[in-house]
């Protein structure tokens, strides 16, 4: 019997055919586990993360303690790293969904990225 890749990963296939990060716009990958939400943004040119943020940092802690829904948590998150892509001259971003709709805590961490000053 041949195995077949999840719904999310033929998915994820399909929207990295058409997304590219480059050092001054680069990819803003999203991945959400159980309980967590991490960021990325990634220069695809030479496959290196430029930041990363997730709601284990440990700058954010206490907001994220404060939080009550993992929405809200993911939103806190998304701000955080608006604001250390800023401090790296880094204004514009791809976003990547990595596969999971725009809904919920994956749009909750596009929204506050936009609230915390990136272009997408």
């Amino acid at each position: 019997m041949v195995k077949t890749k999840s719904k999310r990963l033929q998915k994820k296939a399909s929207v990295r055919k058409k997304i590219f990060g480059t050092p001054e716009k680069p990819r803003m990958s999203v991945f959400r586990s159980l309980n967590e939400v991490y960021i990325q943004l990634i220069d695809d040119v030479s496959g290196k993360t430029l930041v990363a943020a997730s709601s284990l940092s440990k700058e954010i802690a206490d907001q994220v303690k404060e939080a009550k829904t993992k929405t809200d948590k993911s939103a806190v998150v998304g701000e955080y790293l608006a604001k250390v892509a800023l401090d790296k001259d880094i204004k514009q971003v791809v976003f990547d969904r990595n596969g999971y709709r725009y809904h919920g805590r994956v749009k909750a961490v596009a929204d506050g990225a936009r609230k915390g000053g990136l272009v997408f």
